[in-house]
């Protein structure tokens, strides 16, 4: 049977692709409980790195935004927020 035919979408690897999440410990527990949250699949054991399944690009793209809002300086999130504000998509508002 040809890949072409398969029911599974072409970004989701054929076995779980589990990444070791590099941060500081003190953030460690946050993150990992925020993507609990989220209904993430992670591990998170005492002196060992976060890990997280990576199966989708929304999985990626959540992770990315849990491990931001996390690390990011709150002048960092306050611009990040000011630039979401002024973002023009060619309409008035």
């Amino acid at each position: 049977m040809s890949d072409r035919n398969s029911d599974k979408p072409s970004y989701i690897a054929s076995e779980q692709t589990k990444k070791a999440i590099v941060v500081k410990w003190a953030y460690r527990w946050e993150i990992f409980r925020r993507l609990q949250a989220l209904d993430i699949d992670c591990q998170c054991a005492t002196n060992e790195p976060l890990l997280v399944n990576l199966d989708s690009p929304t999985t990626l793209a959540q992770v990315w935004s849990v491990i931001r809002q996390s690390t990011a300086q709150r002048h960092q999130l306050v611009d990040w927020l000011n630039d979401c504000w002024n973002i023009n998509y060619g309409r008035d508002l």
